[in-house]
């Protein structure tokens, strides 16, 4: 029986893995992940591409954020993101709802259709939390920051608690409006995000 060279089997290893299709992540939110004031290359989708990649895994990271977007601004972009057809969506959407004081139940409601929307096509789903401004009052506040877990477990989605986490009121980690993350605070959410995400592409996504 004649051998393969080992280097040989190695190569083809390498060039079989290249020649996989790149999964495709579709980040779907606000400004947070639109990249409000960050310079090309620094926007959450990019830099978390960039850090899956680092990582040894084959995605495209799509950047549907569009700022200013509300949840129903979200769900009205539904169908055309579905048309992405992702294997795998993270979900951010929710803060202006929030700063501007919206009824909770028609974010719920909104984000509940985006979440089924998703799930249909049998994309898996990662949901990211978002907190009310507490100036809104006890009420409001816990109205509308349990919209989110009670919506993980109704869906049965994976559930990253709060999208700015470790990085919210840190000036050196935002820009001047104190609201949305600079280049350093990106790179703080990726980090946080990833162990939530891994096993998406550690199970395979079929």
């Amino acid at each position: 029986m004649r051998l393969v060279p080992y280097f040989f089997l190695t190569l083809l290893s390498a060039n079989l893995s290249y020649a996989e299709t790149p999964v495709k992540i579709l980040a779907f939110g606000d400004s947070l992940t639109h990249g409000y004031g960050l310079e090309a290359g620094d926007t959450f989708p990019e830099r978390l591409q960039v850090a899956l990649h680092e990582a040894g895994y084959n995605v495209t990271v799509i950047n549907g954020g569009n700022s200013g977007d509300t949840s129903a601004s979200g769900r009205s972009r539904l169908e055309w993101a579905l048309m992405d057809e992702a294997k795998v969506v993270i979900v951010e959407l929710g803060a202006n709802d929030g700063l501007r004081g919206l009824e909770p139940s028609q974010t719920r409601e909104n984000l509940s259709q985006i979440i089924a929307g998703f799930k249909k096509t049998g994309a898996k789903v990662l949901l990211t939390g978002m907190q009310a401004p507490r100036n809104l009052g006890t009420e409001y506040v816990a109205e509308f920051d349990r919209i989110y877990p009670e919506l993980a477990e109704e869906y049965n989605v994976a559930f990253y608690p709060f999208f700015l986490e470790g990085v919210a009121l840190d000036p050196s980690l935002n820009q001047g409006d104190g609201i949305h993350p600079n280049r350093q605070g990106v790179d703080v959410i990726v980090q946080n995000i990833l162990p939530y995400l891994v096993p998406f592409l550690e199970q395979g996504t079929e």
